[in-house]
């Protein structure tokens, strides 16, 4: 048994950025523990541009924007235990890990939780057919061509219009494939605007909404796929069916927070976002165990991901030091419109400002977002349009914080 006072699960982005904030924080005692053979998480395989605008003020690739926190956790000499399977949390913050020198046992002050995401499989699709090579997750394929140097088809049909799958269209156009096809079962895109119009209009690639994979066909290899619209029940419709050629076919259908951990550790979990319930330092509802990143909730910005772990960091930090001392509550609820609302606890003795994200039900045009707690309008904003592929956040200033009597509802009107 050794002894650290932080230890952070996952060393991608939301684990790096946390363990850099503990570190700032006055915490020098951080370690990071990851199972692949580097840091840096699902950002190795991503080398398109167009992260850290928001966070670091300019473009970067993805494996750049990783780079940046592997120098800044190197300059800190923070330790980082590579190729190392953490396999248990306990409530008492005991972590259990296995690495090729044996099994390593860690007792800690503070946990921070930062294992991201895994991509929901063919598996939970129950699509008919046979099972033929050619069938990928777009994170899978993404990984094959952008690590390996494998190109994983010629002629391709993607299933969800998620980031990753819009991406991926954008990715198999430039090795010289053709991409037949994206249908997304819902009546509108999973994925952010950006990238609907630079990888899908751009490339004139057709998009079908309410569509879904009916059947898969082919023996050894996928040979093609039939796709039909869906009703408003997302049931196949016989008679919309048609049949695509292709030899593979790409799934993006979303992704499923790694959070067996947070359940070994008897952490409540909420339903909507599959991550754990925690406050505005994003403390879990057992005492000195946190969580931050895609393991939380889903992102479509990685600079939003280490604005989070940031507070997660400054917070395990602040446990640690003994700053962090236990506060009255409220709940934030979602209202008419909106999806979830995290964080789902709010301290009511806060002295500055609090950020909700939350994600709409649906696409909506020009919308207003109103926070109140009982009658008191703590927050309101506007936007121009809301979908449910992009992240909204609104602030609550401090000056308003001695407004929150009851709990918090975050709901949205059309204008």
């Amino acid at each position: 048994m050794i002894e650290h006072d932080i230890v952070i699960v996952g060393a991608g982005p939301a684990g790096m950025a946390a363990a850099v904030a503990a570190y700032d924080s006055g915490v020098t005692d951080v370690v990071l523990l990851d199972r692949e053979d580097s840091s840096g998480g699902i950002l190795r395989q991503c080398i398109h541009n167009g992260f850290g605008l928001h966070k670091l003020g300019k473009e970067l690739t993805g494996p750049e924007y990783a780079a940046h926190y592997q120098k800044e956790v190197a300059k800190r000499n923070i330790k980082v235990y590579n190729e190392t399977m953490v396999t248990s949390v306990s409530p008492d913050r005991i972590v259990t890990a296995q690495n090729r020198e044996g099994i390593l046992k860690i007792n800690a002050k503070a946990v921070i939780l930062a294992m991201g995401c895994r991509e929901r499989s063919r598996g939970a699709l129950n699509i008919c057919g046979t099972r033929p090579a050619g069938v990928y997750s777009a994170g899978t394929a993404q990984k094959l061509i952008n690590c390996e140097g494998y190109n994983v088809g010629k002629r391709v049909v993607i299933l969800g219009s998620g980031d990753i799958g819009l991406i991926m269209a954008r990715r198999m156009s430039l090795e010289g494939a053709k991409v037949e096809a994206v249908c997304e079962i819902m009546p509108y895109s999973g994925g952010l605007t950006r990238n609907i119009v630079q990888c899908l209009e751009d490339f004139g690639i057709p998009l079908y909404l309410s569509h879904t994979v009916a059947e898969i066909h082919g023996k050894k290899r996928v040979e093609g796929v039939t796709i039909a619209q869906v009703d408003e029940n997302r049931c196949v419709i016989e008679e919309t069916k048609r049949y695509i050629p292709c030899d593979t076919l790409l799934l993006s259908v979303g992704l499923i927070p790694e959070n067996e951990l947070t359940r070994n550790a008897d952490i409540p979990i909420d339903p909507i976002t599959n991550g754990a319930i925690v406050d505005e330092n994003r403390q879990t509802a057992v005492e000195g165990i946190f969580a931050c990143g895609n393991v939380l909730q889903v992102h479509d910005l990685v600079d939003y991901v280490s604005d989070e772990a940031e507070l997660a960091g400054m917070g395990a930090a602040a446990y640690v030091l003994g700053k962090l001392k236990p506060q009255s509550t409220v709940k934030t609820t979602p209202g008419n419109g909106v999806r979830y609302v995290l964080p789902q606890r709010v301290s009511t003795n806060k002295d500055e400002d609090i950020a909700l994200f939350l994600r709409v039900t649906k696409p909506f045009g020009k919308v207003k977002f109103t926070v109140r707690s009982g009658e008191n309008i703590l927050a309101t904003a506007v936007r121009l349009k809301a979908a449910p592929g992009e992240m909204e956040k609104i602030v609550i200033k401090a000056d308003k914080m001695p407004l929150i009597t009851n709990d918090i509802t975050v709901a949205l009107e059309e204008l």
